[in-house]
């Protein structure tokens, strides 16, 4: 994010996905989707394959020379024109690239449709009030590429997301990871609010494998349901109702495939 334009940062967007973007059309009251991101954090846990774990790789403090120098190596290594650039104040701006891996609902301002490209990349409007909210799935695996200063913190990347695609949702409701590949295990760790993503990004290069960043819920740990107000909790089950069918709905079609496997390969077997 430049000191130019500080509030909304260069975007190239990017969709790695061709997942319906799963829109709701109930509109929901201004309240009613604010606290559901905890909310889901006291419900049964799926098993998991990335572990919640600090990567070790070292992360020192560089000189200038050794900055210049390492944005030199960086470059050299990219096969992309997404280059990180020296600026006269000893700061650089650079681009990283942030997966989306939200598997609940975000809220947006209630509108007719879901937002577009377009739309995103539309500033909202100063006196524009959001009275009232719908829910919203983004697609699966969403990716971005942000161009942000050296000094860009992980809280205002987040914060710059969210307000590209008019998500009114909190951002605390949100986090930043770090991801490592290492020996077929994957590595996430959590980024702190002042942690700043383009130095960690020059520290590890430019390979995905030894890092890359992702957006995910912020659990939040166990939830005090008698917080919630009678409207909020109705909500909630309509909500995980929808989710209950759709798991139960693909549950059904692959043991369905599986069936319909065996059968043929029994009819192909000769009797006897």
């Amino acid at each position: 994010m430049s000191d130019t334009d500080a509030g909304t940062p260069a975007f190239e967007m990017t969709w790695s996905s061709t997942t319906s973007s799963g829109y709701c059309s109930q509109e929901d009251s201004d309240s009613e989707l604010e606290q559901y991101f905890t909310a889901r954090t006291s419900l049964a846990r799926k098993p998991r394959r990335d572990q919640d774990e600090p990567l070790e790789w070292e992360k020192p403090i560089l000189s200038q020379t050794e900055i210049e120098q390492k944005i030199k190596e960086y470059n050299s290594q990219i096969n992309s024109n997404l280059f990180m650039s020296l600026n006269k104040d000893g700061s650089y701006t650079g681009f990283i690239k942030v997966q989306l891996k939200l598997v609940r609902p975000v809220s947006v301002p209630a509108t007719k449709k879901p937002p577009s490209l377009q739309d995103a990349k539309r500033p909202p409007g100063k006196n524009q009030a959001v009275k009232r909210r719908t829910s919203f799935y983004l697609p699966k695996d969403t990716v971005k590429h942000l161009h942000v200063l050296s000094r860009t913190r992980a809280r205002e990347v987040i914060e710059a997301l969210l307000r590209k695609f008019l998500v009114v949702d909190n951002p605390r409701k949100f986090a930043l990871f770090e991801r490592a590949e290492r020996h077929d295990q994957v590595y996430l760790r959590k980024l702190s609010d002042d942690e700043q993503p383009l130095r960690l990004r020059l520290l590890a290069g430019p390979s995905e494998k030894a890092l890359s960043f992702v957006l995910k819920e912020n659990e939040t740990g166990d939830v005090n349901w008698d917080a919630f107000s009678m409207p909020e909790l109705h909500n909630f089950l309509r909500i995980l109702q929808r989710e209950e069918e759709e798991h139960v709905r693909q549950i059904l079609q692959k043991y369905s495939r599986c069936r319909q496997k065996m059968q043929e390969a029994l009819e192909a077997r000769p009797l006897g």
